[in-house]
């Protein structure tokens, strides 16, 4: 399985009610350096909503882009809707971050 497929199966596993960030599925993907590239494959997901981008944060916590209609505004309705917490603008990580080992 390619980078890219891996990156769009972890994706997948991410729970409703629940966030991962881009550096964090690049290490669970076994590349730790790809962050970026993990966001690229979020915005060119050809499968959204059904491979949940929206899911995928900042490392901080921070809506950094969402690709589908509505924008990052849209992203935070749907994680809002999700059950995802919130600090203000930036997702409350200490309660939403989706913890998963390595899958591979």
């Amino acid at each position: 399985m390619n980078f890219k497929d891996k990156v769009y199966k972890i994706c997948w596993s991410i729970p409703r009610g629940k966030v991962a960030t881009y550096g964090q599925i690049a290490k669970l993907a076994g590349k730790p350096k790809a962050a970026r590239a993990v966001g690229y494959f979020m915005r060119i997901n050809p499968d959204a909503p059904d491979t949940p981008c929206h899911r995928v944060v900042a490392s901080d916590g921070s809506l950094t882009g969402y690709s589908g209609a509505g924008g990052i505004k849209k992203k935070r309705q749907m994680l809002i809707k999700e059950g995802v917490k919130f600090k203000g603008v930036k997702v409350a990580l200490n309660n939403s971050q989706y913890i998963q080992k390595n899958i591979w």
